[in-house]
């Protein structure tokens, strides 16, 4: 490796100091090699040469697994806390209290945009099919229209879609919350303003002219961009840009269906990639000012209201929550699988992707001709079903066309959301549970199809459940719903690698993890895992002497010093003056024409990059990233010239390695011969042998 590799292009700097030369090779260098076997607890003698071998280390092999154990104790024996006081459950800083306060406008300019969406799907659905200025939700399919304009309506609208977004923005493609998630993952949370402008119209004029759509796709990534527009007019970091962008997509969503917690925990689940306060106080301020807003505008009741009834729930009922979650997975596999052939169908045409939104709006067209009220966002089908009204003929139009309708035009890029039609699939498979299973209550098993299929599509269970209740109000359905949007997240994550959500980042080259654990580097310190054992260099060490010990006849010497890549130098006093690298040192004597009047000092970094024997590791990481370092000196807080020890990139692998043994090693801690005599008294005799061996 060459020096350049090596050399991070930057200053180190302590805690403390500011830098004097820029970092040398080594204390960047290439990852530590693993330690010989020679380091069981046996505490190294002074080495016969310039280099000191001070200290031991316990064996990788015997290191103790507990997590963030403590390396001082008080007199009683106990762990001194004293080291970690300065850490907390949350770290928050009073300018989460400003990004808060500039969430709150955003959840209510969201609410106003969501407000005006719905009104233009409105205005657009009566022009088309009933030829009036009205700006009231009307379904397309609430009357009987001709079959040129049912057949027809879409593809107009279709190819207006397609247009708007190869002149006007591609990014107005979609369903809304991939595109928000790509804009957090790979756009530092910036949306381009035309976006913002571009998508609601999109949307308005795809499910006005009879798309299958929901509008909170559209509002979500409409209420994110004016989040994301306003936070690129201030200066803030890319993650308070995001955390402003979800803070506008959960307002919008929750002025959309008057659900909030329902709208935090989807934020949460999907878009914001952290359970920290910074993110969720801003979230939910501006969810609550939606809320709050969009009463006087879109009212405070259930969206989907539904008679409150008294549940009579048997062992069997609960088997059949089961089943039905399971159920719903299935049919969630089904329609995420045909959203994707279908995308893989239009991919294939010899057409460009502009006419897509056109050849999808045919098949909504075609569908239309089966079950009209297949069209729109059909929330007026969607209230039928939960409340036990649905007719057979309805249930089966709806399964079949909207299920059909909705996956192969979404595949075609249109415009328009996926919660909606999720809604109304589910429902409809929960209706023809109902004519199957035991009777409950009227619209019982319609609202926990509709958690299945919500569960299994979006693959976030939290809000699948919350969903289902604040939707309806059915609040003493709650342990049904648990069970059955759990069933139907367990199948759905067994059987497929992606949601409808996440398989489109997926195709666009881009990995993204929805699993959230507690980073090993959280809980163990750096005093866990670093090395005692240094060899030192004394202030003055002619270069050809420190170098002499890479060839010491004493073997455990030689070892210990080509296992370093960084050797601290410290002063006659004990104290840290800078460290050497082993590249810049053996350079330095390979090259140097002046002798042995050439010292350690000249080529040593002053002041260091250090570190303390409290800091976590993924603080300790962080600086490493900061500063472009693999090693780094650990000293004393209260005395930071006193060394410690050296802590290598090497060493934080270590949390790494016991966090997957723990996932990956089963152990059996006890035993049924403990607890159970055996006939024979095997269990006085296995006591007698352990007394013996003793």
């Amino acid at each position: 490796m060459t020096s350049s590799e090596h050399n991070p292009g930057r200053s180190p700097t302590t805690p403390n100091g500011s830098a004097q030369r820029a970092a040398s090779p080594g204390q960047a260098g290439d990852p530590e090699e693993a330690p010989p076997g020679n380091q069981d607890g046996d505490r190294l003698s002074q080495a016969s040469g310039p280099g000191d071998v001070a200290g031991s280390r316990p064996s990788r092999r015997t290191r103790p697994r507990l997590r963030g154990r403590a390396a001082s104790r008080s007199g009683d024996g106990l762990p001194d806390s004293s080291v970690v006081r300065r850490l907390g459950d949350f770290a928050l800083s009073p300018r989460a209290l400003w990004i808060t306060a500039l969430a709150l406008p955003i959840g209510g300019l969201s609410a106003l945009v969501a407000w005006c969406l719905l009104r233009l799907i409105g205005l657009i659905t009566n022009l088309v099919f009933y030829q009036r200025v009205n700006t009231a939700l009307v379904a397309p399919g609430a009357h009987h229209h001709s079959a040129l304009l049912v057949l027809f309506a879409p593809v107009v609208g279709g190819l207006i879609v397609g247009f708007m977004a190869r002149f006007g923005s591609e990014r107005i493609r979609g369903h809304g919350m991939p595109e928000a998630i790509e804009a957090i993952l790979t756009g530092g949370s910036k949306v381009q303003p035309r976006v913002a402008a571009l998508k609601p119209i999109s949307a308005a004029i795809t499910i006005g002219t009879g798309g299958p759509f929901g509008a909170e796709g559209p509002i979500i990534m409409t209420g994110g961009a004016f989040g994301s527009l306003i936070a690129q007019f201030l200066e803030l970091t890319a993650d308070e840009r995001k955390t402003l962008l979800v803070a506008g997509a959960a307002a919008g969503m929750a002025a959309t269906f008057n659900a909030p917690l329902a709208s935090i925990l989807l934020a949460v689940e999907l878009l914001l990639f952290e359970w920290r306060p910074r993110s969720y106080l801003p979230v939910a301020a501006a969810v609550a000012m939606a809320t709050i807003v969009r009463a006087p505008l879109l009212g405070s009741h259930p969206i989907f209201g539904v008679a409150v009834h008294t549940l009579h729930l048997t062992a069997g009922s609960y088997a059949l929550c089961l089943a039905s979650g399971c159920i719903g997975a299935a049919l969630a596999l089904v329609a995420t699988a045909l959203v994707y052939a279908a995308e893989d169908a239009f991919h294939r045409l010899p057409i460009h992707w502009m006419w897509w939104p056109a050849i999808g709006g045919l098949i909504i067209g075609i569908g239309g001709l089966f079950e009209p009220r297949a069209l729109g966002v059909g929330y007026d089908v969607i209230r039928e079903l939960l409340n036990g009204h649905a007719g057979m003929s309805l249930i089966i139009g709806i399964l079949i066309v909207k299920t059909l309708i909705w996956s192969l035009s979404l595949g075609s890029g249109t415009s328009g959301g996926v919660l909606a039609p999720v809604f109304m699939i589910g429902g409809a498979l929960g209706a023809i549970e109902a004519h199957i299973f035991p009777t409950v209550a009227p619209g019982f098993w319609e609202l926990m199809g509709l958690a299945a299929v919500v569960g299994g599509v979006m693959r976030s269970p939290l809000t699948g459940i919350v969903f289902s209740m604040e939707l309806t109000h059915e609040w003493a359905a709650l342990l049904p719903l648990t069970i059955s949007a759990s069933a139907a997240f367990g199948v759905s994550t067994l059987f497929l690698k992606r949601s409808v959500l996440t398989e489109k980042i997926a195709r666009r080259g881009m990995h993204l993890t929805r699993e959230y654990t507690i980073d090993p580097l959280e809980v163990l310190f750096v005093r866990d895992v670093m090395h005692t054992d240094v060899v030192m260099f004394r202030s003055g060490t002619p270069l050809q002497e420190a170098a002499a010990t890479f060839v010491a006849g004493q073997r455990q010497v030689r070892d210990a010093q080509q296992r370093q890549r960084m050797y601290p130098v410290l002063d006659p006093d004990g104290r840290l003056l800078g460290v050497v690298t082993r590249r810049d040192m053996l350079d330095a004597a390979l090259t140097d024409h002046r002798g042995k009047a050439a010292t350690v000092d000249e080529i040593m970094v002053t002041p260091p990059v250090v570190t303390y024997a409290d800091y976590t590791l993924r603080e300790v990481v962080n600086v490493m990233a900061e500063q472009g370092v693999t090693r780094v000196p650990v000293v004393e807080r209260e005395a930071p010239d006193r060394l410690v020890g050296i802590v290598t990139l090497v060493d934080l692998l270590h949390a790494r390695r016991i966090d997957l043994e723990e996932e990956r090693i089963p152990e059996r801690v006890f035993h049924v011969r403990q607890f159970v005599p055996l006939p024979g008294g095997g269990v006085r005799r296995e006591r007698e042998q352990t007394v013996v061996s003793d």
